[in-house]
């Protein structure tokens, strides 16, 4: 059986670490253990973030929403009860949206809740 050497092997996997963590600080984007350490830490912190944003961004909708409901005499969850009451299906992404772009078509919005 002939001899394996696996210097080529491990160096390959040593460079592709450390060509994933360019752009960390000190020690971690050089050594090896400590890149390894840091890499397994960074995609451990993007899976959980990705799903974190999801929430970040809902509550933002909920906030611009709720400001341009209050002049209107509305607060946020009297607004989202009564345009469920009127049937109208409308997502907090788009609402959030109308609130800040077009604010005619979110007085309408308001008055059709406040009609149901």
């Amino acid at each position: 059986m002939a001899r394996v050497k696996r210097g080529v092997a491990s160096h390959r996997r040593h460079k592709k670490i450390l060509k994933l963590t360019k752009g960390h600080q000190l020690t971690r984007h050089t050594l090896i253990r400590r890149a390894n350490e840091s890499l397994i830490h960074a995609k451990f912190y993007a899976t959980r973030d990705r799903k974190d944003r999801k929430g970040e961004f809902r509550r933002l909708w909920i906030a611009r929403i709720n400001a341009a409901a209050r002049p209107l005499g509305l607060s946020y969850s009297k607004m989202m009860a009564g345009l469920k009451r009127a049937g109208v299906d409308v997502d907090r992404k788009i609402l959030a949206d109308l609130a800040v772009r077009d604010q005619s078509a979110f007085a309408k919005l308001a008055d059709t809740a406040k009609g149901a």
